[in-house]
């Protein structure tokens, strides 16, 4: 019996031409994705490497300078100290006391100012170091995005080491720079704040939380006279904040 073979010839219609284009176009365009993210990711990490690396020439500055325990010696990339005598307004309540809000700091803040090797000056005015999560960076005396980018800010208060609530905030980074280990943070912690004096105190972490960006009573400098330090980073991908409160032992 004879078997009749019966082949199909396969049309290529319009539509499966449309169809077979936009293959290849959503191909490319995911490849196009995925080369973008990976060039932005890698030119972010070497941005942050560089930022790392101007902190910690602060840093080493800062801390031969505490070693040398003398002004600077004037040269291309100079410290240059100076002293402020600002006065802290903090709001606490809107029918309070004007004059009970006014805290003046008990001695002059005195600041370093270095000139790096970008070629950006930077005013600091103190060292903040975690002993157990290796957390070790100079505070830079103003708050903006791009002083973040170089190193922690000092974000509200009086000067290190005075009573009330020094405020410092810094980047929460996903290669653990910055403040990218402040999660692990746990209480009877030690945190370290050494002002441009060489004076460094310790204090002892009570309390840790997460609070909304809009929720900024943490900076409140009602401390009973005790001295103070507040650290502040995002968390939960940038939705909230990170506070840490730490007491002078």
């Amino acid at each position: 019996m004879n078997q009749i073979l019966v082949t199909q010839k396969l049309y290529i219609t319009p539509e499966l031409r449309r169809k077979k284009k936009l293959y290849k176009l959503q191909f490319f365009i995911s490849v196009l994705v995925v080369c973008l993210l990976s060039s932005y990711y890698i030119y972010a990490e070497y941005d942050r490497n560089k930022s790392e690396e101007v902190s910690q020439q602060i840093l080493a500055e800062v801390q031969l300078q505490n070693e040398q325990n003398k002004e600077p010696i004037v040269t291309e990339d100079t410290t240059t100290r100076k002293t402020t005598d600002d006065v802290i307004i903090v709001a606490i309540e809107d029918d309070a006391d004007l004059d009970s809000q006014i805290i003046k700091p008990t001695n002059k803040i005195t600041t370093q100012t270095y000139t790096a090797s970008n070629g950006t000056t930077y005013t600091v005015e103190a060292v903040l170091n975690i002993p157990r999560l290796s957390i070790n960076y100079p505070i830079i005396s103003e708050t903006s995005e791009e002083l973040l980018k170089i190193s922690l800010n000092k974000y509200w208060g009086p000067g290190p080491n005075e009573v009330g609530n020094y405020c410092i905030v810094g980047h929460n980074y996903k290669n653990k720079k910055m403040f990218g280990r402040l999660n692990e943070i746990v209480s009877g912690d030690t945190v370290e704040l050494t002002d441009m004096d060489g004076k460094t105190l310790k204090y002892t972490v009570y309390d840790k939380y997460v609070v909304e960006p809009t929720d900024v009573a943490c900076t409140s400098q009602l401390t009973n006279g005790n001295k103070e330090v507040t650290l502040i980073t995002c968390t939960n991908y940038g939705q909230q904040r990170l506070v840490v409160k730490a007491r002078a032992m």
